[in-house]
């Protein structure tokens, strides 16, 4: 009954924090453009980084992959909850499975959200399997981050999560897209790896100089 019940307390718990953010969201023109004209993108973001995006997935219709692990049993339904449509699987188990329902929710015009350094890390480091969606899908990566006035970082976990404590700010930026992956391109590629590690990066820091009033929503 408890675990039945847990995807609602997580969801109700995430709600009541969300209600005391002030929340701050700066688009690019692309982001602006895509979403006016119902476009797909990928959202890709590190896997720390989720719990300062979820209250974003209904607002962009998100698709999610989420782990057959028994956590992910809870996410699942906690996730559906916050607005988005999900599929089960990662890129160590049933992926295949995974693979073929994000793309057949990209088709409906929903946008996969993908932490790029998950399931397991290392943190930081960009996996192939966001570029394999890209180059089947034939959508651009869209790098997402933010910024927190509060947070608490759950120090013992490998992706060092950072959840924004109650009643702070919170500064998401969308940062500068990678054009989708041609169907010739190797999604392997250390090169697109590293673009994107830079852009996200890019992304984060650009949050934090808006947060601190040091740079201008572009």
């Amino acid at each position: 009954m408890l675990r039945k019940l847990a995807p609602y307390l997580l969801f109700a718990v995430y709600k009541i924090f969300f209600w005391t953010w002030r929340i701050r969201v700066h688009e690019t023109e692309e982001v602006r453009e895509l979403v006016k004209n119902n476009k797909s993108f990928i959202i890709a973001h590190w896997h720390g980084h989720e719990l300062g995006i979820l209250h974003l997935l209904k607002r962009y219709h998100v698709a999610c992959m989420i782990s057959t692990s028994k956590d992910g049993d809870l996410m699942n339904k906690a996730v559906q909850l916050l607005g988005a449509e999900t599929v089960r699987g990662s890129s160590t188990r049933q992926g295949t499975q995974a693979l073929k329902g994000i793309l057949r929710l990209s088709k409906k015009g929903r946008r996969p959200s993908v932490a790029v350094d998950g399931p397991t890390g290392p943190i930081y480091k960009v996996k192939p399997g966001v570029f394999q969606i890209s180059r089947l899908a034939q959508v651009p990566i869209v790098p997402i981050s933010f910024h927190s006035s509060r947070s608490h970082i759950f120090e013992k976990s490998w992706n060092k999560s950072e959840l924004p404590l109650p009643f702070s700010t919170i500064t998401v930026l969308w940062g500068s897209s990678v054009e989708a992956v041609k169907k010739s391109d190797d999604s392997r590629s250390d090169e697109l790896s590293l673009e994107l590690e830079q852009k996200l990066h890019a992304t984060r820091k650009g949050a934090t100089e808006l947060a601190n009033g040091q740079s201008e929503v572009f």
